[in-house]
């Protein structure tokens, strides 16, 4: 009997202030190291790295992308599962059964279960959480080059001193989730 195909799902960028929420779907191979693997959140910026490329050189891995535009026209939580999705979609092989990290998961997706902090309980979620958020904050780092007045390559978006800072200076940009209270409320005024 074969061994069943787990694939572990996680997102990043829900309460950022500006870019798109990314989501990863890896599926582990046997060469991993799994003591490696934990919630991405618990790893400096540098080791995440090299663990991501380790990841990917030991897994199937996906991203899934929901932009800005699509977090405006639909919510954060809807756009969240979108990337999920798109992710899960993408994936070179499909998953016997799909853990996803927290208590949504995508409509029409079958075999999964659901996670609450399952980025630091369940290693391929893990390995997923570390997949998505290295690919997300290098995308902020390289839009930060056009827009470095919001320190992006320092907060990837998230509303530190800085960003508010920036944004008080010199506005909202495009990259920006305009339905988001902050965002809204210097729009309103």
């Amino acid at each position: 009997m074969r061994e069943l195909i787990r694939a572990g799902v996680d997102e990043v960028g829900r309460g950022c202030l500006a870019g798109p929420v990314v989501s990863a779907a890896v599926v582990l191979k046997k060469g991993i190291n799994l003591k490696l693997l934990k919630d991405s959140k618990k790893i400096t910026f540098n080791k995440r790295e090299k663990i991501s490329q380790h990841i990917k050189k030991n897994s199937y891995y996906a991203i899934g992308i929901a932009s800005v535009d699509e977090i405006l026209d639909m919510n954060i939580l809807q756009a969240s599962l979108l990337s999920m999705k798109r992710a899960i979609k993408r994936l070179a092989i499909k998953p016997d059964l799909t853990l996803i990290d927290g208590n949504f998961a995508p409509k029409g997706l079958k075999n999964y279960k659901t996670i609450v902090n399952g980025d630091e309980k369940i290693k391929v979620i893990s390995a997923a959480s570390i997949v998505a958020k290295v690919h997300r904050d290098k995308f902020m780092i390289k839009l930060s080059e056009k827009f470095s007045n919001y320190a992006w390559d320092r907060n990837f978006g998230y509303g530190t001193k800085a960003h508010f800072e920036g944004l008080k200076k010199f506005g909202v940009t495009s990259h920006h989730r305009k339905s988001f209270k902050p965002i809204h409320k210097i729009l309103s005024n």
